[in-house]
């Protein structure tokens, strides 16, 4: 469930609400997708060139009524990387979350995905972008890199606590939002052949997940989950923007941190202006 930003502080569902109005918002891992996930990552996809394709299909019903099942594809100039959103057409879930956006990349033209990315509804935009931008930078995009520290120390130089039991994890100060390496979920692509062969009772190779969750019995707010394969540098962008201290944009926000949220007016001095950091 998401809430409209009302205006005072702290907020006040009492308030009326101004039509339209826009509010700076932080902490940004807990400020929500703004209802407005796909378009936040096609815009920036649409400025590095990456072409998008719609697939539609369906059926009509005697009734008339139609079962319309959509996925939309972007692709990058050289083939090698891609954006799924597939929100319309009856994703897997991660922490009982739909997943909206699937990124993948692979070797060659020929090849299938060497790895996959996963993020539900309720990430927010901006750090699914900065990770297709830092993806879309990446000379090999499948080739590996496997350095645990580098992703923990993005989050921490934001403020993010190490997690001193296991030193592959990282939580915002008040223990809602996480990033570990650990245990990768079910159906997570991933051409790693260690997957392969893992049996059903023994651990395969890590991956990195992401989640947030206000309240330990709560629903969860948003999930990302990378596959063992995915370049730790791009978790690393990820986790860079996603523990910003810069404010983001949102008109609503979710139910469940709207009182752990500061903000302000858009346009009120005071307070930075957003940004893909």
């Amino acid at each position: 469930m998401e809430a409209p930003l009302y205006r005072g502080f702290p907020f006040d569902p009492s308030a009326p609400m101004g039509a339209g109005c826009a509010y700076w918002v932080g902490p940004r891992h807990l400020a929500g997708d703004d209802g407005r996930l796909y378009d936040a990552v096609a815009d920036v996809l649409g400025e590095l060139g990456w072409t998008s394709l719609t697939t539609v299909r369906g059926r009509r019903e005697p009734d008339d009524r139609q079962v319309i099942r959509s996925t939309v594809l972007h692709i990058s100039p050289d083939a090698l990387r891609w954006a799924q959103w597939v929100l319309a057409d009856e994703p897997f879930h991660l922490g009982d979350l739909p997943i909206a956006w699937q990124v993948s990349a692979r070797t060659d033209t020929s090849s299938l995905a060497e790895w996959s990315a996963y993020f539900t509804t309720g990430v927010p935009g901006e750090a699914v972008a900065d990770f297709l931008v830092a993806l879309d930078a990446r000379n090999q995009p499948a080739v590996p890199l496997v350095r645990p520290d580098l992703v923990v120390d993005t989050a921490t130089a934001h403020g993010w606590l190490r997690d001193l039991d296991q030193p592959a994890a990282a939580t915002d100060p008040t223990f809602i939002s996480y990033l570990s390496l650990g245990e990768v979920p079910p159906l997570i692509q991933d051409a790693d052949p260690r997957t392969l062969a893992t049996g059903p009772d023994e651990p395969g190779p890590s991956g990195w997940q992401a989640w947030a969750q206000p309240a330990p019995d709560a629903r969860y707010l948003w999930a990302a989950s990378f596959a063992a394969s995915v370049p730790h540098d791009l978790v690393a962008a990820f986790a860079t923007s996603l523990s910003s201290t810069e404010s983001v944009l949102r008109r609503v926000v979710p139910e469940a941190t709207r009182e752990r949220l500061l903000w302000t007016p858009a346009g009120q001095a005071g307070w930075p202006a957003a940004g893909r950091s």
